[in-house]
């Protein structure tokens, strides 16, 4: 009752004399959310004089004061009988309804709910481990001995993409997941890719003498046969045909004979199509490769990432597909060879001498040095299945890092396939183990992924991304590639976005090789670690279609020995006995620091309030590309006036408001409140949006699948735009002003577009743009 007087003397003299001040707390390790209330002081004393007891509270004041208001008439009695009560229902009603809830925590509002069943997920801001006890918690889950033992349960000697081999593999894989009690799903996809001569095989006959077959063979080749002269062109790199056509040699219909090493396969057999050659024959040169002469080599030779007949598209069953292909399948014949039969040619080929820089002393090759090649590989279709597996957020589930690593091999594919398969694993296991023993609550999602076809170029992970690529772009931050990560012990190397160099500075700093204090960063980054560490990420790299095609921050790295590589890729003798013999016996010690590196890169991901992404980076590759194409456009206006009327000033403005964006959203954050969860999430989107932004919306993902104007491939590129002027500068260029002015519009454009988005609200620029 002494509620119900306090709520009537409310009605009647206004305002309250008192307030209630509410605290809401939420245990951030699981428990049950509480509302504490404190009432002021004030309301026992509103209630025991003040308040309803001035009016309701003595029987003579009342009866005065409601003789004088309303007057003793009959019908004013009946009204005052009435409104008596009416105030006693109200005040008991009000009285029931305090009696019944006086043994429930009281509410501030119908939007706080309890429950008994605990809380499964943080909704705080706040990461329940700090950084340190992460590292330590990852530390201590992996070890050399589990390596051995993960080494020996995802060897096998035959699993090439959609064989029997490659699916065990996968399904062990997929058991694994869940025995860490990860939610586990499979990706199915139908992809048309090129195996050997079902029957007959593949072979060249030099100057009429014995036909030798070739067991190697190099997938997505033209099929035929050529008879024509043959030329070595060293590495076939652009520069080297460069030199050759500089010594007026015809390279038109010629067979060009090039070593393996520094470039990929697929841009060795692009380069001479350039040249207009009818075939190439690839080698490895025994200065450079210690492998066997009689070794054979496998490889691909699409210039591009994915099923080449689905360009742009998804490889799924029944799914309708335009008469398409890639345009990176080369329309010129290409096959591996044997040192035995590379070494028994180059003895015996005429002609001009090898150029001095190339080493050596063989002969170029004459008119004379006709060779046969004939290649009948067969297109085929086959199922391969992407296995997944994914640690949940706490916080932001929706967003995710996706760690991934290919599952098939040529052959025994050892450092291929087993090392960074065994590493996928071992970091699932390890981090499920942190969630579930040691309290780590990940603010976002970890997705780890075993892809199949990645020798015949990363087809499994691109048809991922070509299949969810709407999705994938909008929440996936990052994805950190395993494959060949174990290659070499004297080197590390690492190719990423820009946006994750200071993330992997941070990242050497604290990582260690088994045994020893000495971190990554001291060891392989003396003097620079930028000169001495990182490289650009390459077209056959697995992480390439994620930030080119995707527009997803990426990362690759590797131990590695030399400029070469690992001389057994794309062969049989890809063994465990044959990388312990190249890493001196450090292979499981290797395997530890590459799984810590890749480890704390995805944790410091999933863990901080914000993405620890540096959008200032991409201010530098910018420049570059600015003043590279500044001083061609003078050098070419120098040449030819007029023929390039554009002002360099729209891509300066350009890149101005690219570098302001960026300096204004790190000034944002760094004068903001990191506790507030939606404000964390709305400045990760924007910095999320970078990336993606930078992916040309003028041009076609099916025509020009790697859209990003800075790390892309194309005439949209800025380095594209580069190339255009190279070529204006030529008697015949093969493109026009128009096309470059067009290019250039766009390219320009497509930079303001991201610094447009980087920048926020589009209301305040109205004036800038």
């Amino acid at each position: 009752m002494d509620q119900a007087r306090s709520t009537i003397s409310k009605i009647f003299n206004g305002e309250p004399h008192s307030y209630t001040r509410f605290n809401l707390t939420q245990n951030m390790e699981g428990d049950n959310s509480q509302v504490e209330m404190k009432l002021s002081s004030d309301m026992d004393e509103e209630v025991g004089g003040n308040g309803v007891g001035a009016h309701l509270g003595h029987n003579g004041n009342h009866k005065s004061y409601m003789n004088s208001k309303f007057g003793r008439t009959p019908k004013n009695l009946c009204f005052m009988v009435a409104t008596i009560l009416l105030i006693l229902i109200i005040g008991y009603l009000i009285g029931y309804l305090a009696h019944g809830k006086k043994d429930s925590p009281p509410s501030c509002s119908a939007s706080v709910q309890f429950s008994d069943a605990p809380v499964m997920h943080e909704t705080g801001a706040a990461p329940v481990m700090n950084w340190d006890n992460v590292k330590d918690a990852l530390a201590q889950k992996l070890s050399a001995s589990n390596f051995k033992t993960a080494f020996s349960d995802f060897s096998h000697v035959s699993h090439r993409a959609g064989s029997p081999g490659d699916d065990a593999l996968g399904d062990k894989v997929v058991r694994n997941f869940k025995e860490y009690g990860m939610k586990t799903w499979t990706d199915e996809h139908f992809v048309k890719v090129q195996d050997p001569p079902l029957s007959g095989y593949n072979k060249v006959i030099f100057k009429n003498g014995v036909e030798e077959r070739q067991n190697g063979f190099l997938s997505y080749s033209a099929n035929g046969r050529v008879q024509r002269a043959i030329l070595y062109a060293h590495y076939g790199q652009e520069s080297d045909f460069r030199l050759l056509r500089d010594r007026n040699i015809n390279m038109s219909g010629r067979v060009m004979l090039i070593r393996a090493g520094l470039i990929s396969f697929a841009e060795k057999v692009a380069n001479a199509a350039k040249m207009k050659a009818s075939a190439v024959l690839i080698y490895q040169d025994p200065s450079d490769y210690p492998s066997e002469e009689t070794t054979e080599l496998f490889g691909h030779v699409h210039l591009g990432s994915g099923d080449p007949y689905t360009p742009g598209f998804p490889s799924f069953n029944h799914t309708q597909f335009p008469p398409a292909q890639s345009s990176g399948l080369p329309n010129i014949l290409a096959q591996t060879i044997t040192t035995r039969t590379a070494t028994n040619i180059l003895r015996q080929l005429e002609g001009q001498n090898v150029p001095e820089e190339w080493g050596g002393f063989n002969k170029l090759g004459s008119e004379s040095d006709v060779i046969t090649v004939e290649v009948n590989n067969y297109l085929t279709e086959k199922k391969i299945n992407n296995v997944f597996g994914v640690i949940k957020g706490f916080v932001d589930a929706d967003r995710y890092v996706v760690i991934g690593a290919q599952r098939d091999a040529w052959g025994p594919g050892f450092a291929a396939s087993t090392v960074g398969t065994s590493v996928l694993v071992e970091l699932a296991r390890s981090i499920s183990s942190m969630v579930k023993n040691d309290g780590f609550k990940p603010r976002r999602s970890i997705v780890f992924a075993s892809w199949s076809a990645g020798e015949y170029g990363s087809v499994g992970a691109t048809e991922w991304l070509e299949g969810y690529v709407s999705s994938l772009s909008m929440k996936a931050f990052s994805y950190i590639n395993l494959d060949g990560i174990v290659t070499g012990h004297s080197d590390f190397k690492v190719s990423a976005s820009p946006m994750m160099y200071t993330l992997i500075e941070r990242t050497l700093k604290e990582v260690t090789l088994q045994n020893e204090a000495v971190p990554l960063l001291s060891q392989f980054g003396r003097d620079s670690w930028q000169a001495n560490v990182l490289e650009p990420l390459q077209m056959d790299n697995a992480a390439y279609p994620f930030i080119a095609f995707s527009g997803i921050p990426s990362l690759s790295f590797r131990f590695a020995s030399g400029n070469l590589g690992y001389p057994y890729f794309g062969t049989f003798m890809d063994t465990q006995e044959k990388l312990i013999s190249v890493t001196s016996n450090q292979h499981l010690q290797l395997a530890e620091a590459a799984a810590k590196f890749a480890g704390h890169i995805a944790l410091r991901l999933t863990h901080d309030h914000l993405l620890p992404m540096d959008l200032l980076k991409y201010n530098k590759v910018i420049r570059s590309h600015m003043i590279q194409i500044n001083k061609k456009v003078d050098n070419v206006e120098r040449m030819q006036p007029h023929l390039v009327p554009v002002s360099m000033q729209w891509l300066f403005s350009a890149a101005g408001s690219y570098s302001r964006a960026a300096r204004n959203l790190m000034t944002d954050i760094q004068n903001s409140d990191l506790g507030d969860i939606e404000m964390c999430r709305i400045y990760n989107d924007r910095i999320m949006s970078v990336e993606r932004n930078f992916l040309s919306a003028y041009v076609s993902a099916r025509e020009c699948p790697f859209r990003h104007i800075l790390l892309g491939s194309g005439p949209h590129t800025l380095k594209g735009l580069s190339d255009h002027l190279d070529a204006l500068r030529t008697d015949s260029p093969p493109v026009t002003t128009d096309e470059f002015r067009n290019q250039f519009a766009l390219a320009t454009w497509t930079l303001q577009g991201c610094a447009n988005a980087l920048a926020g609200d589009i209301w305040p620029y109205d004036s800038e743009m």
